[in-house]
């Protein structure tokens, strides 16, 4: 059970969006799809779902084709930056034709989240505040119950107390009953602890694709003098550098060295700062 991704390309006009991507989304897994802006997060989500077609490659939704394929990508649910409910539409009304559409729909479960989010079921779409609008769909996401979430920027114009509400949310009906998430996001220190496993795109290429805490427990920070760091990182897989009032920090993928204690000081890297390393120019 799973989400294949098979040599996927893509161009708009002469700029090449997805350069023959291969990876797989498991089942019952929470995934960070991270990458700078206009790297192919939502390229790759909106192919995966259909709404957009690659020029060449497969997609494939346990084991079923998913080009055109109701059967396939009934398995999943996609949001994304559009609404594609028509805006005079009202709330209670999206939720009695969702179920059409997704029949798991939980019309409790989301009468009880729009409850607890503030969001008047009488309210028209067009009339929704752009953060009432990511509740609204964010509500239909998380009550659709099919096997397989896809969330582009899920928490676009969330206020703090918001963000945090969906992502107990979140956690909690995946612990209840496991499904695949994927999110994809900027917010990277945010859901660092929410996400198992961690796909980085960088120009239309995959460039990371393995579980969160192997990721992160190879890889640390050296500090020191810059003659220090230069030696010690010297024929070693280096990320980066800071210089900061003369102390000098070196981002290395490996294993760390024993060296004399004093000379540098070594710390783990938190997933933003090795994203931010593994991504810069």
């Amino acid at each position: 059970m799973s989400i294949e991704v098979k040599n996927i390309t893509k161009h708009y006009g002469k700029t090449c969006a997805l350069n023959n991507v291969s990876l797989t989304f498991a089942d019952n897994k929470i995934y960070g799809l991270l990458g700078r802006n206009g790297a192919g997060k939502s390229t790759l989500l909106n192919i995966i779902s259909n709404r957009i077609f690659a020029d060449s490659g497969t997609i494939s939704i346990d084991g079923m084709p998913a080009l055109e394929n109701d059967a396939a990508i009934g398995r999943l649910y996609a949001m994304g930056e559009k609404t594609y409910y028509p805006e005079s539409m009202r709330i209670k009304e999206v939720f009695k034709w969702t179920k059409l559409f997704y029949p798991q729909f939980d019309d409790a479960f989301a009468r009880s989240l729009a409850e607890q989010f503030g969001l008047k079921l009488n309210k028209k779409i067009k009339s929704l505040s752009t953060g009432y609008l990511t509740i609204f769909k964010l509500v239909v996401a998380l009550s659709v119950n099919t096997p397989y979430i896809l969330l582009d920027e899920p928490v676009l114009g969330l206020d703090a107390n918001n963000r945090d509400l969906f992502y107990r949310i979140l956690l909690e009906k995946y612990s209840n009953n496991p499904f695949t998430i994927i999110i994809s996001t900027h917010l990277i220190e945010e859901v660092a602890n929410l996400i198992e496993d961690v796909v980085i795109i960088k120009e239309g290429q995959i460039i990371c694709s393995e579980a969160r805490e192997q990721l992160l427990a190879n890889s640390y920070s050296v500090a020191g003098s810059a003659i220090a760091v230069d030696a010690y990182t010297a024929g070693k897989k280096l990320l980066g550098c800071e210089m900061l009032t003369g102390l000098k920090t070196a981002y290395i993928m490996g294993q760390p060295d024993c060296v004399t204690a004093g000379e540098l000081e070594f710390a783990k890297i938190d997933l933003q700062k090795l994203f931010i390393q593994l991504t810069n120019a």
